[in-house]
């Protein structure tokens, strides 16, 4: 029976998350049962076209995201694909009707990280909206099930997420980026003689991502608050140990969340929820 495909292909992006994030398969669990499957799903898609662009310098990269692209978009057209990421992704866009924009977006990112090394301000912007901001907007239409006119409403708090996670990223892997890929995102920016002044300025831009993205999250429909408010406080957590560092150190470190806190931060935000204190 299909049906036995679907649930595999389910499991395959169920996994990818987990392997690849445990701090967003965390969050993920957190979220009502209703719709944990299809946010895994997207979860999936997207780190698979990460890892063509990030990881596999042995192969033809630009080649690969062509034939990634083309397939998904085949497999939405047919509602059928023989990749299990991509077969459950396409499920999930039809049954929610994302935007096909959102994932065309998404891929012209993806393609601008095998173009580009250096971005300026047009282009960070372009970058941040395509990579992050839209996987925000993939995940909104799940959790507005339907309903537009609040999928409208919530929309700029769920860019304003995607751009907050994307950003501290950034600052967390500025290491592998500018080392290993040769990458440096932020406009101006220059890592080999980055001063307090720099990486302030960068902070003050993400604490403003994060404190539009707060009041889109109190918003958002019960099944999805708890989990996405978790995922908020572990970024924002890592956002305040980064802000810690000093500038001179940016560059010898990737600063990481440990378990013990990570649990502490749910524990803290689930008596608060049933405190109704979210909000």
């Amino acid at each position: 029976m299909i049906q036995s495909f679907h649930n595999l292909s389910e499991k395959c992006s169920r996994a990818t998350t987990e392997e690849y994030s445990t701090s967003f398969s965390s969050a993920i669990r957190l979220l009502h049962r209703d719709i944990r499957k299809p946010i895994y799903n997207i979860y999936g898609f997207v780190r698979f076209a990460d890892e063509i662009v990030d990881t596999f310098h042995d192969f033809d990269k630009p080649e690969l995201l062509t034939q990634f692209r083309v397939e998904t978009y085949a497999a939405i057209e047919r509602g059928l694909s023989l990749n299990p990421i991509l077969h459950s992704f396409q499920s999930t866009v039809k049954q929610y009707g994302i935007d096909k924009e959102l994932i065309e977006a998404f891929f012209r990112s993806m393609k601008m990280d095998l173009e580009k090394n250096i971005y300026d301000r047009a282009e960070y912007t372009e970058y941040i909206y395509g990579s992050a901001e839209v996987v925000g907007l993939m995940c909104l239409y799940v959790f507005c099930e339907g309903d537009k006119k609040l999928y409208e409403k919530l929309r700029p708090g769920a860019q304003s997420l995607g751009a907050a996670f994307q950003k501290v990223n950034f600052l967390r892997d500025v290491k592998t980026d500018y080392t290993d890929l040769n990458r440096i995102y932020f406009p101006g920016i220059d890592f080999v003689n980055f001063t307090p002044v720099m990486k302030s300025e960068i902070e003050a831009e993400i604490a403003l991502d994060f404190k539009r993205a707060y009041s889109g999250i109190v918003q958002l429909p019960w099944k999805a608050r708890f989990g996405v408010y978790v995922a908020y406080k572990y970024y924002l957590s890592l956002f305040f140990r980064i802000k810690r560092i000093q500038a001179s150190k940016i560059m010898r470190q990737r600063i990481r969340i440990p378990n013990y806190l990570k649990a502490m931060i749910v524990v803290r935000a689930g008596l608060k929820n049933q405190l109704k204190l979210i909000g």
